[in-house]
């Protein structure tokens, strides 16, 4: 019995020292191990989105610019229209009779001012011999001279009747597709009505012109001015009304000079490629361009930015000590799989990405480790379970950063 007892005790410490030696095996694992990534600063664009409208890049009225009845019309509507191609024909008979009369009248003239020179010629030489008295030779020239003047007259009164006789030909003042016609064949025209016959539009390329407040327009030329900021050349790129993306992108010509008195914004023009038709005047999109790029701005991944009970972005940073601490950031907006921090790091800092579980605390000992670090796993020893550390953040609630 004193034997049994002895081997009993003895096996009870044997067991109990394993039990010990396993405890400190799986109580030493250390701290728990994180990945990060070092800033640095890098160039981020400032991305605007803003309302816009379609604008025909060219828009012309076909009017008439005589008075007549409507004789023809030579196209079809919603067809495109090349500039100078007839449109619509005017009644010209009334024109083409204006124009022979004063080609009468020219031929007129032209024989008075004939005799007049004749007759102004003859007296010369009578003159000098004093067989006429001088003043007959000087009536005689100025009615030549007079003569004259009337040929120029009734010359310009026939090329004023040849334009009215070509303006009942009613051309295409712009090449662009044109619209319903609002007269018909047999109506009555005038050069001084209010409606036009039909309206041009030119739709490639065509224009968007974007409104932006002028308050965010002041801001960015002071930022801008402050320097940190430059200018970036705008490429436009368009979201329609049902959603989707418009495939091709634009570039912004210019800026008004003056302020919208009723809305307080600024009227930025941008031209767009439009090869199928798919942009038409009137059209609401939304456009977004880079108007400028920050040069000291942070990309810190998605994942490592986290939000507090006030809303306020957040990150863990590793300290010198490889303790974390949460820092409160200033990110307003992302650009692909970051986030574009503006203040709250500096240079160097070692962001957490990997790792980020519940457990992880503010003034937690951490191992830390480049984010891109590869999986080390060893074998177990022999007697031991197998422990799962894989790469940093194998437990963290966000992907790896790349």
């Amino acid at each position: 019995m004193a034997l049994i007892a002895t081997a009993l005790l003895a096996g009870c410490g044997s067991g109990g020292d394993k039990a010990q030696k396993g405890d400190a095996k799986r109580g030493g694992g250390g701290p728990p191990q994180v990945g990060y990534v070092v800033v640095q600063p890098t160039s981020a664009a400032l991305v605007t989105e803003l309302a816009a409208r379609v604008t025909a890049f060219e828009s012309s009225d076909v009017r008439p610019q005589v008075t007549g009845i409507i004789r023809r019309r030579f196209f079809t509507e919603g067809a495109v229209v090349r500039r100078g191609q007839p449109l619509y024909e005017i009644d010209p008979r009334l024109y083409r009779a204006a124009a022979n009369q004063a080609s009468a009248n020219v031929a007129s003239a032209q024989a008075q001012a004939e005799a007049a020179r004749i007759l102004a010629d003859r007296y010369r030489p009578l003159a000098q011999i004093e067989a006429i008295s001088k003043q007959d030779y000087t009536n005689a020239v100025a009615q030549a001279r007079q003569a004259n003047a009337a040929v120029a007259q009734t010359r310009a009164a026939l090329e004023t009747a040849r334009i009215n006789l070509r303006f009942t030909t009613v051309p295409a003042p712009i090449t662009g597709r044109i619209g319903r016609s609002l007269f018909t064949v047999g109506a009555l025209v005038s050069a001084t009505q209010t409606d036009p016959l039909a309206q041009i539009q030119r739709l490639d390329p065509i224009f968007v012109d974007i409104q932006q407040s002028a308050a965010d327009l002041l801001s960015l030329r002071r930022s801008l001015a402050s320097g940190g900021v430059v200018p970036a050349t705008a490429r436009v790129r368009l979201k329609l009304e049902d959603g989707s993306d418009y495939g091709q992108t634009g570039s912004v010509e210019f800026a008004e000079t003056i302020v919208n008195q009723e809305t307080g914004t600024v009227t930025l023009r941008a031209r767009f490629p439009n090869p199928q038709g798919l942009l038409l005047p009137g059209m609401f999109v939304r456009a977004s361009f880079a108007q400028a790029i920050d040069t000291s701005a942070y990309l810190v991944p998605q994942q490592a930015v986290s939000r507090d009970p006030k809303g306020n972005a957040t990150v863990m940073v590793v300290g010198a000590d490889n303790k974390v601490r949460q820092q409160t950031v200033t990110a307003e907006r992302t650009q692909g799989r970051y986030w574009v921090v503006t203040n709250g790091l500096k240079t160097g800092d070692k962001v957490v990405t990997q790792g980020l579980n519940a457990q992880l605390r503010p003034g937690t000992a951490v191992r830390p480790v480049p984010a891109t670090a590869p999986q080390q796993v060893a074998p177990p020893k022999q007697g031991e379970q197998p422990q799962g550390q894989g790469k940093a953040g194998g437990t963290g609630n966000g992907g790896g950063a790349r």
